[in-house]
């Protein structure tokens, strides 16, 4: 063999082995990032320490397979379909749900004695909607002078039936109010009642400016995290995530920052691709966006949600190496966060005078 043929065959290999050491680091820097090993090796620490029962209280951790205490889709309190489930404490204080003029049609049902609990949980209606809109019974406990849902062993000297003026599906009409009409007629027969039904036209136009001025004011922010070089693994993206305090929702792929109330809605929401967070691999899911979104009127403002809204995109932007942007992939400047955030004050202004505070129980009834 001549120098010249050993010399190219000598050539030939080293630009082989180049061309495959750049192939190789290219598939490293392109493949999802992982979440970290030490934090990973925490977290199953913290599990088994949590399923042991040595009374030790384990630190925050997220466990995709797992269901947090936080709902994804938060039902507005009054939904007479879906009573809380049994075991879950009920938040105490300001009482929550409850008919209200000021967003429920309300039809009072005198009684010429006392009704029992008993019997007007037998009487209510199978379906507590009309249309898409939530209908709830209360009674007037004869014992401490309360309107309460009926409950058995009670005594109730007056009942109340009312249907929700508006929500995000519209202001209640003719044929909703109609079928609440039935519906609470068929109550007051039941338990030897006599109703008193506002006009319907009356009522279906203070639906209409309810609905309209809620249209108005109504806010939904989101926010996209989009990644600049590498993608992230839903690993990645959870253990991020979880060191600002997000926990597991309910639906692959999203995750929940919780109030420290119990039953409220989540203070934000983020999201990522469900299919890459159902993957047989999810650690080979590439991920290139996750959004970040507040709710606004379900939300006190006093928990600061767009200011802990706006931290949490940036932390995440800075340690993910990714970028914050509108949903039309325009980057979101301070100075365009300051004005969002000027505008959500005058919202919340606004709300305040018209006695439907972000946060409060009528605002996430009716903003639902």
């Amino acid at each position: 063999m001549s120098n010249l043929t050993l010399a190219l065959a000598i050539l030939g290999g080293l630009v082989l082995a180049a061309v495959v050491g750049y192939e190789a680091m290219m598939s490293r820097r392109n493949a999802p990032r992982q979440p970290d090993a030490v934090d990973t090796a925490l977290a199953d620490v913290e599990r088994s320490l949590s399923s042991s029962g040595d009374g030790v209280e384990p630190m925050l951790h997220v466990d995709p397979h797992q269901v947090s205490g936080s709902a994804d889709r938060h039902e507005p309190l009054f939904d007479p379909d879906l009573p809380a489930p049994s075991g879950v404490p009920v938040p105490t204080g300001e009482r929550r749900g409850g008919l209200d003029p000021l967003i429920d049609v309300i039809a009072p049902i005198s009684l010429d004695g006392l009704a029992s609990g008993d019997a007007a949980i037998a009487a209510m209606p199978p379906t507590r909607r009309a249309g898409s809109k939530p209908v709830a019974i209360e009674g007037l406990n004869e014992r401490n002078g309360q309107w309460e849902p009926p409950a058995p062993g009670q005594r109730y000297s007056a009942f109340q039936v009312g249907v929700q003026l508006a929500n995000r599906t519209g202001a209640l009409n003719e044929i909703e109010y109609s079928e609440f009409v039935v519906k609470a007629q068929a109550f007051a027969d039941a338990v030897n009642g006599a109703p008193e039904f506002p006009e319907m036209l009356d009522e279906v136009a203070r639906a209409r400016e309810l609905d309209q001025f809620a249209s108005a004011h109504d806010a939904q922010l989101g926010f996209v995290l989009r990644a600049l070089h590498a993608a992230w693994s839903p690993g990645y993206v959870q253990q991020n995530a979880a060191r600002l305090g997000f926990v597991a929702g309910i639906i692959p792929g999203r995750m929940v920052l919780p109030t420290g109330e119990v039953g409220l809605p989540p203070i934000l929401g983020l999201a990522f691709d469900t299919q890459a967070a159902l993957a047989d691999d999810p650690a080979q899911s590439a991920i290139r966006e996750l959004s970040l979104s507040l709710d606004v009127p379900q939300v006190d403002r006093d928990e600061e949600p767009f200011r802990r809204m706006r931290e949490a995109a940036a932390t995440l932007a800075r340690e993910m190496d990714g970028v914050v942007t509108d949903s039309d992939g325009q980057l979101l400047r301070d100075e365009t966060m300051d004005v969002i955030g000027t505008d959500l004050e005058q919202l919340y202004d606004t709300l305040d005078a018209r006695d439907l505070a972000a946060g409060s129980p009528l605002a996430r009834r009716l903003f639902s």
